[in-house]
């Protein structure tokens, strides 16, 4: 989508609280992509996406940038922990499954447009593949069966929680791992003998998704899917490493499991610089994915990594700690804000939950002082306190009562807390 930079970092801003440099850094880096896209080809094939490292304490945002990013722009994105690689020789997955992981995505999404495309042609066969279903199960019970009235019933959604038996497709099952790569032994065989259908019995509401899936293939050209697939994680595809500081060694560090991390540094850096990966659904360039590293930064300095893949990661983002401020944000401004999760979920069973503006502040302030005193979690934080703060209301909300409203103010919380369940850790300042 073509978005400009203040627009993607609006985009960003209505779930990720503060960090305006890092929206910045990344709302260019999209932009550039679409610069690009619109150059004369001989142009284009010269110039690289500019990587980006952030680094910062969890939970500041650093994965919701990245993860909503490939949202906004529907491109392929896939989260990958550095510390599962191994260098080649030991056992562990090697750096080049993160790509094949990327395509694997960026298949599914292709596939998942085509279907929608030819979902209207074949609606009609899956409706009366549903009404002979229904029809044949009915007829058990029933001697008398109107197929006009079954079909306008369908419509209606008055047969979606019914049983029926359907005759499906029998898919083969998934993955068998095997030293670290991926088997699906039943597609092995799949060219060698035709496929196979089984009855089984489900909802008319599953039985529609199955059916629609197994139609709205028989349409699909996969060979066009994973073509379409592979130039879509070439030039669109966003691959986000976190937790790159744990594969850094200190500089001075010779014993085994230092030269190990920095082994995997030597194994991502082709794979950043730019090589082709072999995957099932055929070569792919790394030379135009975006990455996007990140970590703590607490022991390691993003100087200790390896010059060479330093130098492929040009933009360097500072992410700061949440503030008192940042955090009654979080639980206010975001779109899928704390308060609003609680919220909705309690009313399920017929609690009303309002927080006042007085029990956010008290809020943010443990918030903010228990990421100083101890560990900080940053955004995470909140999760603690809040699930804290409404355990008792949760656990005695059954539904079962008439509509209780339930307020929060500066008194609950501080009633909750008195005990001193959140101890701020003080023993940093013993001398």
């Amino acid at each position: 989508m073509n978005y400009t930079p203040k627009q993607i970092v609006n985009e960003l801003d209505k779930y990720i609280v503060g960090q305006a440099k890092a929206k910045r850094a990344v709302a260019v880096a999209l932009r550039n992509r679409y610069r690009r896209a619109h150059l004369p080809e001989e142009i284009r094939e010269e110039i690289t996406p500019k990587n980006i490292i952030m680094c910062g304490p969890t939970g500041v945002g650093k994965t919701e940038i990245a993860r909503r990013l490939a949202k906004l722009v529907g491109a392929p994105f896939v989260k990958v922990e550095a510390t599962k690689y191994t260098e080649v020789g030991y056992v562990g997955r090697d750096v080049e499954s993160m790509v094949r992981d990327l395509v694997e995505v960026s298949v599914r999404m292709v596939k998942d447009r085509k279907k929608k495309e030819v979902e209207d042609k074949v609606m009609p066969i899956v409706e009366q593949k549903l009404v002979e279903a229904i029809f044949q199960n009915r007829r058990v019970t029933t001697v008398e069966v109107n197929r006009d009235l079954l079909v306008e019933e369908l419509h209606q959604g008055k047969c979606e929680d019914e049983i029926v038996e359907v005759n499906v497709l029998d898919t083969p099952k998934p993955m068998m791992a095997l030293g670290g790569s991926e088997i699906n032994l039943g597609s092995m065989f799949e060219g060698l003998q035709p496929p196979k259908h089984k009855k089984k019995k489900m909802s008319v509401r599953h039985a529609r998704d199955l059916l629609l899936q197994e139609e709205t293939e028989k349409l699909i050209d996969m060979d066009n899917v994973n073509e379409e697939a592979i130039s879509l994680a070439e030039e669109q595809g966003i691959i986000f490493i976190d937790e790159i500081d744990k594969i850094i060694g200190k500089s001075q560090a010779t014993n085994s499991a230092d030269v190990s991390r920095e082994g995997v540094q030597r194994d991502i850096l082709p794979i950043v610089e730019g090589s082709t990966v072999p995957t099932k659904y055929g070569n792919v360039k790394t030379d135009f994915i975006l990455f996007i590293a990140a970590g703590a930064f607490h022991v390691a300095k993003i100087e200790d990594m390896i010059p060479e893949l330093q130098g492929r990661f040009p933009i360097r983002v500072n992410l700061e700690s949440l503030t008192k401020e940042d955090f009654k944000k979080i639980l206010t401004d975001p779109k899928n804000a704390v308060t609003l999760q609680y919220a909705n979920m309690l009313k399920v069973d017929n609690i009303d939950l309002e927080f006042k503006e007085d029990a956010l502040d008290e809020i943010a302030t443990l918030a903010e002082t228990e990421n100083e005193t101890s560990e900080d979690l940053g955004a995470r934080r909140l999760h603690t306190i809040m699930e804290f703060l409404l355990e008792d209301v949760s656990f005695n909300a059954t539904g079962e009562h008439p509509l209780t409203k339930v307020v929060i103010d500066r008194n609950y919380v501080r009633n909750v807390f008195k005990d001193g369940d959140i101890k701020f850790d003080l023993k940093k300042y013993v001398l």
